[in-house]
């Protein structure tokens, strides 16, 4: 594990090229996030937006470039090394991913076990600090489809919490959510990224980066860059 390039600085990425097998997604990625900053992910279906959130968290290997990830070397980790930067970050899905035979007490459960958490107590502790944290409290005993679209992503953002992860990467979080729903699911993000994590949302909406504006760095051509707000209108 190496040491953080600043106090600040969460994620760094020099010089890379993502690779989807042997397509060549993205090339000469520079990419820095610090700790408290928000950023979106923005781009087209197919533009590499996932094949990057997916590289951040080593689901595919890091082959060119440097990166380093929560104080991991992407290029040197070793496979006993992932599930430690995984525990790390909080991954947030469009498609919410929950135990269907499950109630959101359990799913918790369920996700504090896989990690490693033995002691019944302080999981059941845990699992009511980030459902009051997302606005859960009273929704524990549900089942999942017993809840809305909204309130399953609260769930998953829970569940992503869990292990309170230094980055969160939230992937189309919003992509199945109406306006005012999706509006909610944002402001939460926001204030997770306010509470000292990293936060970053891939999106292909931009009535959100109008409403709630934040850097944003976009894929195109296979390339990623920072894009200015006034830029935002023309893609």
């Amino acid at each position: 594990m190496d040491e953080y390039k600043s106090l600040d600085t969460i994620i760094e990425l020099k010089d890379c090229s993502i690779w989807q097998g042997d397509h060549l997604v993205l090339s000469n990625v520079n990419f820095s996030l610090d700790r408290s900053e928000f950023v979106y992910l923005v781009g087209r279906v197919g533009s590499g937006k996932s094949s990057l959130i997916k590289t951040l968290s080593a689901q595919i290997p890091l082959r060119e470039g440097s990166g380093i990830v929560a104080g991991y070397d992407l290029r040197r980790i070793k496979k006993n090394q992932i599930p430690h930067l995984r525990r790390k970050l909080g991954i947030v899905f469009q498609d919410f991913q929950l135990l269907s035979d499950r109630t959101v007490n359990e799913n918790l459960d369920f996700a504090l076990r896989a990690t490693g958490w033995k002691n019944r107590k302080e999981a059941g502790t845990r699992i009511s600090e980030v459902l009051e944290k997302t606005g859960l409290s009273l929704k524990g005993y549900k089942m999942p489809h017993q809840l809305s679209g909204g309130e399953q992503q609260r769930v998953v953002i829970a569940r992503a919490l869990l292990n309170d992860p230094e980055i969160i990467l939230a992937d189309e979080p919003t992509g199945n959510l109406d306006p005012e729903t999706t509006d909610g699911i944002i402001r939460l993000l926001a204030d997770i990224s306010r509470s000292g994590r990293a936060v970053v949302v891939a999106t292909h909406n931009y009535t959100l980066m109008k409403k709630f504006p934040a850097r944003v760095v976009r894929c195109s051509d296979g390339e990623l860059s920072e894009t200015r707000e006034e830029e935002i209108e023309l893609f």
